[in-house]
């Protein structure tokens, strides 16, 4: 088998123009590509953003509309409110999103809304020079002006304003240990949160007086607007005391001055309550569970029954690849939970402990669907009949260039003839050089989305 390239899925598809289904039976790793191109499709923001559109401020009131936004749909989002503003309404701004996930313009008048790219998931200097400019760009707002974020999944990284005490550096090393810990997305986003000058609802309070409406796309399980992102206009119900505890708890240390300044709760966030979110908005523009849910309708459309287990799993990859393992062969040898055939789907955010190497190994490669993949197949142990997908919504497993990577009957039989020990790629968490190897890299490129892990099995 060769990596996969799937089809570019492009941020002005229509929700609906997605191509026929493959034959499962006859095509079954295309027929799950598929139902991922679906899954991604529902989430494109130029699908789910004309529903959430506020007015714009009266024109007799000379108030005008500011546009600030991150993450990895900031660039998608952004051009969705610029086709579908008034074009005689007032419209100024700027968003960041990850390098190489702005898309291609379509052909018209030049964008009102400026798109600059910075680094995921590591933030750098051109993420903090964004955020600088998006607070100076909220001086002098008035009540009569309308401030439109837009946030997406990896705005944690890409709008980066270290605390009092910190430096660009120290916040470069604390999020590659956040990273490395296996902490869960609530627990790193809550640390980032009282380590920023702007997340944890400090946008939200930049913004003063005007009136805020934040569109968000989803990527986390729950759908907490407060953790997508770090939440940097939302209310924020975590305290430093919480960022402490799990900092402590993953062994991460802080510039003395910091600890400090945690433990007298000098860091505090804006909390639920607070009059300067009166009046402000949020809505969920797309979401994990819609995508799945689409997939589903695709996968019954096609004739092949279809099941979403969750949009919300949690736990490390490997362990959760175990459990759909298991799922998986009860279907196949048993008929229970499901009768065969059938699609399995799920989604949620997984995470990866870093497993320590010696001294000179090199650094396993990869993201949490491909360690999802590995943990699957080492557990199914090629079990006839049962083919899978994991994928990051967004179009990047990790670092990496690939979405995720495909599991099949014979995934560990090929692997072994090619000298690759499954069990030695997963101690050094090396997902892309396993799958790789055998061309079972799924390869989309940047969707312009982010709804997070997107996973399918498919038993025939």
């Amino acid at each position: 088998m060769t990596d996969t390239a799937c089809a570019p899925i492009s941020s002005r598809d229509s929700a609906a123009g997605h191509p026929a289904a493959p034959d499962p039976a006859a095509e079954p790793a295309r027929f799950l590509e598929y139902l991922l191109g679906v899954a991604v499709r529902r989430a494109l923001p130029l699908h789910n953003t004309a529903a959430f559109l506020p007015a714009p401020p009266p024109a007799a009131g000379g108030g005008r509309t500011l546009v600030l936004g991150a993450g990895k749909a900031a660039g998608a989002m952004a051009q969705a409110v610029e086709a579908l503003w008034p074009a005689d309404a007032p419209l100024s701004g700027l968003v960041v999103t990850r390098y190489g996930h702005t898309p291609p313009r379509p052909a018209g008048p030049a964008p009102r809304i400026e798109v600059v790219e910075a680094a995921h998931p590591v933030p750098d200097a051109a993420g903090m020079e964004a955020a600088q400019r998006m607070l100076a760009l909220t001086h002098g707002l008035t009540q009569d002006d309308l401030v439109l974020c837009l946030i997406s999944g990896g705005g944690s990284a890409l709008l980066t304003l270290p605390a009092q005490g910190l430096a660009l550096e120290d916040k470069q090393r604390i999020n590659r240990a956040l990273l490395d810990s296996g902490a869960a997305i609530d627990e790193m986003n809550c640390v980032r949160k009282h380590l920023s000058r702007i997340k944890g609802g400090r946008l939200a309070a930049a913004c003063a007086p005007a009136r805020v409406v934040t569109l968000t796309i989803s990527d986390v399980p729950g759908d907490d607007p407060s953790i997508i992102a770090s939440g940097p206009t939302v209310a924020d119900a975590t305290t430093c005391a919480d960022a402490l505890d799990i900092l402590e708890r993953y062994r991460i240390e802080v510039p003395p001055a910091v600890h400090a300044a945690l433990q007298s709760g000098a860091l505090e966030t804006p909390k639920p309550g607070d009059p300067l979110f009166g009046g402000h908005a949020v809505h969920l523009t797309a979401t994990p569970r819609e995508s799945l849910e689409a997939a589903a309708e695709a996968a019954r459309a096609a004739g092949v029954p279809a099941y979403v287990l969750s949009d919300e799993m949690e736990g490390e990859s490997r362990e959760v690849g175990k459990v759909h393992a298991a799922l998986a062969r009860a279907v196949a040898r048993h008929g229970q939970p499901f009768a065969r055939p059938c699609v399995i789907l799920s989604g949620g955010e997984t995470t990866v402990t870093v497993r320590p190497q010696a001294p000179g190994t090199p650094r396993g490669r990869g993201g949490r669907a491909g360690e999802f993949c590995m943990g699957l197949a080492q557990a199914l142990q090629g079990q006839p009949g049962v083919w899978a997908l994991a994928a990051d919504t967004d179009g990047i497993d990790g670092v990496e260039d690939n979405a995720g990577a495909r599991v099949a009957p014979d995934t560990l039989a090929r692997a072994e003839a090619a000298g690759l020990r499954i069990a030695v790629y997963l101690d050094r968490n090396d997902a892309y050089g396993y799958f790789g190897a055998l061309g079972d890299l799924v390869v989309t490129g940047p969707t312009h989305t982010n709804v997070n892990d997107f996973r399918a099995l498919l038993i025939l």
